[in-house]
C-alpha cells in the first residue's frame, strides 16, 4: 500500500487488555481513513479508548488485530525500534504527560531534537516557538520552574519544531486558561497550514473540535460518529 505523506488508515483495529474483571477493548474494531493534511478531533466521553487510539496512530503500541499503516507504511508490523523511530523523526507528539527533561531549559528542551539532527537553525526555530506561545522570559528556567500549563506549551513547542506532516496531540490544552488554549490550537493550526501537515486532536473541549474539519466521536472504544463541525449531529451528540 502506498499513501500521500500524513494519510492514516486503519482496518478493523482492536487493542486488548488482560485486566483482573477480565478482557478490555479499549479500541474495538475501527476501520477509518485520514486524508493528508485533514484536521481531526477524536471526541467522546472518558475511558472510551481515545488516548489509545491515537498512541496507536502515533505507534506508541501495536494494536492487538488488524492494520494500521501511516503515509503508506505499515505501523502495525514494524519492530518496536523502528516504530521509536519513527517517532522520533517524522512526528509531532503532545500527549497529556509533558515529558521534559528536567536537567534541560526550556529552550535546551526545545532545541534538542534538531540539534541532534545537526540542523544548525535549531536554536533560531525554538526562540521563534517559545515566543509564540509567551514562553520567551522563561527561556532559560528549568522545567520545575514552570507552572503545568507553562510546562504543557514548552511541550507542543519541541513537537512542532522540526517542521512533523503528521502532528497528533492528545489534550494539548487540559492544562491551559481560555486565552493560553487558543494560542496554542492557534499554533498547531498553523503549523498545519504552513507544511499541509495532518493534526489529530484529542479533546475534550467544544472548541478546540470546532476548529477542526473534521470530528470523530467514540464510545466504549467503537467509531460512532464521523462529521464535520458545521454537519447536524444526530440525537444524543454534539460538538458544541
Amino acid at each position: 500500500m502506498t499513501g500521500p505523506y500524513g494519510s492514516i488508515r486503519l482496518d478493523s483495529v482492536e487493542r486488548r487488555y488482560a485486566t483482573p474483571a477480565g478482557t478490555v477493548r479499549a479500541v474495538d474494531d475501527i476501520s477509518l481513513e485520514i486524508v493528508a493534511g485533514e484536521s481531526v478531533a477524536i471526541i467522546g466521553p472518558s475511558g472510551c479508548g481515545k488516548s489509545t487510539l491515537l498512541g496507536l496512530m502515533g505507534g506508541l503500541e501495536a494494536p492487538t488485530a488488524g492494520r494500521i499503516w501511516v503515509d503508506g507504511r505499515e505501523l502495525s508490523t514494524m519492530s518496536g525500534d523502528d516504530r521509536t523511530r519513527l517517532r522520533r523523526d517524522e512526528f509531532g507528539l503532545v500527549f497529556q504527560a509533558d515529558g521534559l527533561l528536567p536537567f534541560l531549559t526550556v529552550i535546551e528542551n526545545v532545541a534538542l531534537r534538531l540539534a541532534l539532527r545537526g540542523e544548525r537553525d535549531g536554536q533560531a526555530r525554538s526562540v521563534e516557538l517559545i515566543t509564540e506561545l509567551g514562553l520567551s522570559e522563561q527561556a532559560d528556567k528549568l522545567p520545575d520552574q514552570l507552572s503545568g500549563g507553562q510546562r504543557q506549551r514548552v511541550a507542543v513547542a519541541r513537537a512542532l519544531v522540526h517542521g512533523p506532516r503528521l502532528i497528533l496531540a492528545d489534550e494539548p490544552t487540559g492544562s491551559l486558561d481560555a486565552h493560553t488554549s487558543a494560542a496554542v490550537v492557534d499554533l498547531l493550526v498553523a503549523a498545519r497550514r504552513n507544511v499541509d501537515a495532518t493534526l489529530v486532536v484529542v479533546t475534550h473541549d467544544p472548541a478546540v473540535a470546532r476548529r477542526m474539519g473534521r470530528v470523530l466521536e467514540l464510545r466504549d472504544g467503537r467509531l460512532v460518529g464521523d462529521l464535520s463541525p458545521t454537519e447536524e449531529p444526530r440525537r444524543g451528540r454534539s460538538v458544541a
